[in-house]
């Protein structure tokens, strides 16, 4: 911008504030006004001044964004979101702490120079004393949505940006945040300006609530809106309280829909909020932790709840317990979910003592992996694991696989024969996947097996002795084919001696050390960098296929990473973003609100004029939402 340009702007600042007529229609908003006495009087900046954007330090940056690492994560998502939304260029999207310093922030990777030249990166400083009127800066004087439109900015260097920022708050309403989002277009229509800054509130609201959810978790937590079809929604009002029912924190919502102020509810008795005693309260969150209830309030208002039950940590004497297990460490196999370093130490135990390990999970959750784990950790380490997967074997081969065969016992046979999968694992471990695709027939054969410690080839006589430790593994509901008539109940009993349940995913508490680990496997040698949001991107998804799904999708992003960085272009192409249900936060757009219909439908039998009423909405609208969740009504059988 020419000097002329800036002097100009300079000159516009200065009778605007002094109340000049002719720029009354230049700052409509009292708050920009506010905001330009400010940077006169208190800070003494320069309107013309070319200063530089002031940009801190790594280590300095670092300690900045060490106490909001949880909002971080919280909001990245969130923050993708929210620029795809917008169309992408052009845009920048900033997280920045209450001081106005950058901690995180999405844009497209060609911009990065132009953005990083108006200041619009990482450790950047935008608070009001620093850069004049900006939407950060502006934002976290006012404590309130703001829209900065080009020459609304203080510093003639900025009035080519339009900002919309919105503070994040607390559970405690203390100024955590501030979310922002810069466009650099210069054709930008009113209409644009206006989604923009609805998109960003609402994105920050998003993040707030998501922040409350995840807050406390040993905490009870109560949803409520004056109708049932809210709750779960943005808007909902939101409350957590302790053992003795004392509220501990509240949400903005939730004092507009009570008409109370933060101060009357915080440390006050959920009884002076509500009329029914607090323990029948509680008593929700383990009797119908997933329906809305009515709930009077001591004003005679009606509204409806929904409680989540707090995460209860450990005792010291049930920590000792788990920790007398011991931990298993395998550089092959990650397993830093507490559920399945103790499902493989006591997988360990058993197998040890030659009782049979069945291992329950999803397609592609790891069963060979787990499986192969504990044959690692075993003491038979030093002899063979024979896998066979029994889904993946014609019916009529798998026969010949698992007992061998005489030569020359059937036409096609080898001469020499062959020496079956349970006899190769003698002295070893035996894996059988997917077992519940085995044929009947073979079920009997196998059983034999197992209870005289003896195979049989086929074609022979002479029945072989076999030392083998046995492990199996199914996505199926074996107890389901039993009573179906499709698998042998004595050998269900013979096969689960200790069932491990291997976690879905979506489930598991190591899903980051987990990437990272199959990451390193899959790079190999070669150093790979994930761009800004591939990892939050990641992160967030539901996963359908597992652990499976997720390897797939780290090699052929290994495979398009470009000078050795994966770009979040090529994961949003291969993985679109997921809806907000998948993420770490709780769905604020309807998850809460399918699994509450559902729960009614199935309470009142499917009698919709019941479910309707109670919900207080028309029988047209249950309808029309059942239709939107995707809930039919299941056919008997």
């Amino acid at each position: 911008m020419t000097s002329a340009l800036l002097s100009a702007h300079a000159q516009q600042v200065l009778q605007a504030v002094q109340g000049s007529p002719k720029t009354a229609d230049f700052a409509k908003d009292p708050a920009i006004t506010r905001s330009w006495r400010r940077c006169l009087d208190q800070h003494g900046l320069d309107p013309a001044s070319r200063r530089p954007p002031n940009v801190l330090e790594n280590h300095t940056l670092n300690a900045h964004r060490a106490p909001l690492e949880h909002i971080i994560k919280v909001a990245r998502w969130q923050m993708s979101s929210l620029h795809q939304q917008l169309g992408g260029d052009g845009h920048v999207v900033m997280l920045t702490d209450a001081q106005g310093v950058v901690i995180d922030s999405v844009f497209n990777d060609a911009e990065r120079t132009d953005f990083q030249r108006a200041g619009l990166w990482l450790g950047a400083m935008w608070g009001e004393d620093v850069e004049g009127t900006n939407g950060v800066g502006t934002c976290l004087v006012e404590r309130q949505q703001v829209t900065i439109r080009r020459d609304e900015h203080f510093r003639g260097k900025h009035a080519g940006l339009s900002c919309s920022a919105s503070p994040v708050f607390d559970d405690q309403g203390e100024l955590l945040a501030v979310l922002n989002l810069s466009s650099a277009r210069e054709d930008q229509s009113p209409s644009a300006m206006l989604q923009a800054m609805a998109l960003t509130n609402l994105s920050a609201k998003l993040i707030e609530n998501c922040f409350f959810l995840g807050h406390e978790p040993q905490l009870y937590l109560l949803r409520f809106h004056p109708e049932a079809r809210f709750v779960g929604l943005l808007g909902e009002g939101l409350v957590s309280f302790d053992d003795t029912a004392r509220i501990r924190s509240v949400n903005q919502a939730a004092l507009d829909l009570l008409g109370a102020t933060r101060d009357q509810l915080i440390g006050q008795s959920l009884s002076t909020m509500l009329e029914m005693p607090a323990e029948q309260v509680i008593r929700y969150s383990s009797h119908q932790p997933t329906l809305c209830w009515p709930m009077r309030l001591v004003d005679g208002r009606l509204f409806y709840g929904q409680l989540r039950a707090p995460v209860r940590i450990a005792t010291p004497t049930a920590l000792n317990a788990r920790r007398a297990l011991p931990h298993i460490n395998d550089d092959q196999f990650c397993m830093e979910d507490e559920r399945l370093q103790r499902g493989l130490s006591r997988a360990l135990r058993v197998l040890e003592r030659d009782v049979p390990v069945f291992l329950q999970g999803e397609t592609g959750t790891g069963k060979e992996a787990f499986a192969a784990a504990l044959y690692r950790a075993s003491s038979r380490s030093n002899q063979r694991f024979v896998a066979i997967n029994c889904a993946a074997i014609p019916e009529s081969l798998i026969e010949s696989e698992l007992f061998g065969y005489q030569g020359g016992s059937f036409t096609g046979a080898r001469k020499e024969g062959m020496v079956g999968k349970l006899e190769q694992a003698h002295g070893g471990i035996l894996f059988l996947d997917e077992i519940g695709d085995m044929p009947l027939a073979l079920q009997t054969r196998l059983l034999r097996v197992l209870e005289e410690r003896q195979v049989v080839p086929l074609g022979s006589g002479a029945p072989r002795p076999i030392d083998i430790r046995l492990i199996s593994a199914s996505h199926q509901d074996l107890q389901a084919s039993v009573v179906a008539g499709r698998f042998r109940e004595d050998l269900y009993y013979r096969l689960g001696g200790f069932t491990v349940q291997i976690p879905p995913l979506r489930e598991r508490s190591d899903k980051g050390p987990l990437l990272d680990f199959l990451l390193r496997k899959e790079a190999g040698d070669t150093a790979i960098q994930l761009e800004p949001g591939v990892r939050e991107h990641l992160m967030a998804q539901a996963w359908p296929g597992n652990v499976r799904q997720l390897r797939i999708c780290l090699r052929t992003l290994v495979a398009l990473a470009w000078e050795g960085r994966i770009s979040l272009e090529d994961a949003l192409e291969l993985l679109p973003a997921p809806p907000a249900s998948e993420t770490d936060c709780e769905d604020p757009l309807g998850a809460s609100e399918r699994q509450t219909l559902m729960a009614l439908v199935d309470e009142e039998r499917w009698h919709i004029g019941r479910v309707a009423s109670r919900l207080n909405i028309s029988r047209n609208t249950l309808y029309r939402k059942l239709r939107q969740h995707g809930i039919a009504r299941r056919t008997e059988s």
